[in-house]
């Protein structure tokens, strides 16, 4: 694997939180994806060494990304028939773009965020292997209908959010695992339906595939902010509804995968909020 960790004397193990920059800083998708998967490979194999403690510092402008899809406003993606194979194509390749964003979204918390058990290390780089997947999976697809990623516009929600929160590792996880990736259990079902009913059963398979792991995702996101909320003293509810605002996240509008996020480990007092917001 191309990675940044060699010393004078040799090859020396890969050390996590730097591999995870150097990757995310990756502009190259394909590289980027490979870069994932092997550096998941060799955490597994026991050829990562983990510094928890390193104050680390990138070197170049993040998220590394290509210069296509062009960046647009939400406002500004359009939105086509899913009677069309166009259509369908543009939605394919959104779906695909908010994977990509997931996989630096995942290498981010592993970097940026020093002081944290190894199990959030682990957690975060097993979501960014299973984002790498996802994408994967909808790029090929993508091709198969006569397209590549970067064919249309695409805006950059996700990683807008990442970026407020940057500061606060519970503001992080509070609001973009827990509400932005969140969302995606509610969308998924009807997306899918979509795609189904137009008669693209792989397109619908693959979304059966991301939803199953994005609800273990939003519960690594909940597993870890009920954690940061015990260490601080925080009621997560209270907690929650503070950062949302402060933040100003986006408004939560049902309907909701209420069976989704139980399976992701929201409690019944947050999903019963949900219906407040």
């Amino acid at each position: 694997m191309n990675t940044p960790c060699t010393h004078e004397l040799g090859p020396q193990p890969e050390e996590l939180r730097q591999t995870a920059l150097f990757w995310l800083a990756e502009p190259d998708v394909a590289r980027k994806v490979e870069g994932v998967a092997l550096l998941a490979q060799a955490w597994i194999a026991g050829n990562v060494v983990l510094d928890a403690h390193a104050a680390l510092s990138p070197r170049s402008p993040l998220p590394g990304q290509p210069d296509k899809p062009e960046q647009v406003a939400p406002r500004l993606v359009k939105h086509r028939s899913m009677n069309t194979p166009e259509g369908r194509a543009v939605l394919i390749h959104a779906l695909a773009h908010i994977e990509f964003n997931a996989i630096n979204l995942a290498l981010d918390a592993i970097w940026r965020f020093a002081d944290m058990p190894l199990a959030y290390y682990a957690d975060w780089l097993q979501v960014a292997k299973e984002e790498a997947l996802h994408f994967t999976l909808l790029s090929k697809h993508l091709q198969s209908q006569g397209h590549v990623y970067g064919d249309f516009p695409a805006h950059n929600s996700l990683w807008e959010m990442a970026a407020k929160t940057q500061g606060d590792i519970l503001a992080r996880i509070a609001l973009v695992p827990r509400t932005m990736e969140a969302r995606g259990l509610d969308a998924s079902p009807p997306v899918r339906a979509k795609l189904a009913q137009a008669g693209d059963m792989a397109a619908a398979a693959i979304l059966d595939i991301i939803l199953h792991d994005e609800i273990g995702h939003v519960g690594i996101g909940n597993r870890w902010y009920g954690w940061l909320c015990e260490q601080r003293g925080l009621d997560p509810v209270t907690t929650y509804a503070r950062l949302a605002a402060e933040y100003r996240a986006p408004v939560m509008r049902g309907p909701f995968n209420l069976e989704a996020r139980r399976a992701a480990g929201f409690s019944e007092i947050e999903l019963a909020a949900l219906g407040r917001s």
